[in-house]
């Protein structure tokens, strides 16, 4: 999964200064949500660390499926292309569950908050046309 592209990076920065990992993806595509910077804090603070604090999805990936359904346009249903980018995040990072992919239980990290976070808008980008 190709990454790094500029809204990539934006949402890594956004993710260091002020935002868990599902808002900063949400904040990098806020000019084709449409949405303020405040409905975007709040639509990821339950995302924080993973849902469940660690326990299930990576709030990069919450992110990235919430920003999907807002502006799928397309004849797909929403589920479905949630699964493909359920898998292509999978591929590229290891898993999907935040604590899997920090490594909580085997001391192992998978992937970085970082890199999960381009690997979320890299997936939400792939799927935007």
């Amino acid at each position: 999964m190709a990454t790094g592209s500029v809204r990539a990076e934006k949402a890594v920065e956004f993710k260091h200064t002020k935002c868990n990992c599902a808002q900063a993806v949400l904040m990098a595509f806020r000019a084709e949500l449409g949405k303020s910077e405040e409905e975007l804090q709040a639509l990821g603070s339950g995302f924080g660390s993973g849902m469940g604090g660690m326990e299930a999805t990576c709030g990069a990936l919450c992110g990235a499926t919430i920003a999907m359904g807002l502006l799928n346009q397309s004849d797909t249903p929403a589920k479905m292309i949630a699964r493909e980018m359920l898998q292509e995040f999978k591929a590229a990072a290891g898993a999907t569950i935040c604590g899997d992919l920090k490594g909580i239980k085997t001391k192992q990290m998978l992937c970085s908050c970082d890199d999960c976070v381009r690997y979320a808008v890299a997936a939400l980008e792939k799927h935007m046309d």
